[in-house]
């Protein structure tokens, strides 16, 4: 019997907030994990629930009838309506704790984490992460107008065209076009990666900018969101 690995993917990337575990109703044992139990299945299976303080989870189906695991939701290639009724409640609690009890945790350098608290002190933003299929990649918008003054990124230097694999995280700004000829200098600053590269420039997270000239940056690129 083939089991399928919990499915790590809801929670890749993604740091537990025990102040919301405890909230969402998960409750500390004596070994100083946090267990939460819910019903699934029009009351056929208790799913256990389990996450450590270091944000690693443990899920179980416990069927009422038998008082045994239920593992074939788990199990690749098993079919059936039933099977597939059940992952999906399954995987929807995941899902769901993944988002109530989880704060996003991808970008690791200290700039970055000084660039996210700085758009929190100083204008009350939060990072949004808008793309499934690239979670490595968040904004920062404006309340008022809506519009984006700020992007975060996770990339490869050579897609900076730098000489290098070294993967890095960056910072998309906006700028005044007529600015472009004077900012623009292929070491510290660089065309918007993935953006109008007549109104964005991007900077990487490395050191190679001081801070409180990205914090600067920071707050033009948020006058020019209007």
């Amino acid at each position: 019997m083939n089991i399928v690995p919990l499915t790590e993917f809801l929670f890749k990337k993604r740091k537990v907030n025990i102040q919301h575990l405890v909230s969402f109703g998960f409750t500390k044992q004596q070994d100083g994990k946090y267990a939460y139990s819910t019903e699934i299945v029009d009351g056929q299976f208790q799913m256990i629930v389990v996450i450590t303080e270091a944000g690693d989870v443990n899920a179980t189906l416990i069927e009422r009838d038998s008082e045994e695991e239920y593992v074939l939701h788990r199990v690749s290639g098993a079919s059936g309506s039933f099977v597939g009724k059940v992952k999906e409640e399954y995987e929807g609690i995941l899902n769901f704790i993944s988002t109530k009890c989880f704060d996003p945790d991808v970008f690791k350098s200290e700039y970055a984490k000084k660039v996210i608290q700085y758009a929190r002190d100083s204008y009350e933003d939060e990072l949004e992460f808008l793309w499934q299929r690239f979670s490595d990649n968040a904004i920062l918008r404006r309340k008022d107008t809506n519009k984006w003054y700020a992007a975060l990124l996770v990339l490869s230097k050579r897609k900076l065209g730098l000489d290098s694999d070294e993967i890095i995280e960056i910072l998309d700004l906006r700028m005044n076009p007529e600015d472009a000829e004077i900012v623009l200098d292929g070491c510290k600053y660089f065309p918007g990666y993935h953006m109008n590269k007549k109104h964005w420039f991007t900077i990487c997270l490395d050191g190679s900018v001081p801070l409180e000239e990205i914090y600067q940056r920071i707050d033009a690129s948020y006058a020019l969101s209007t």
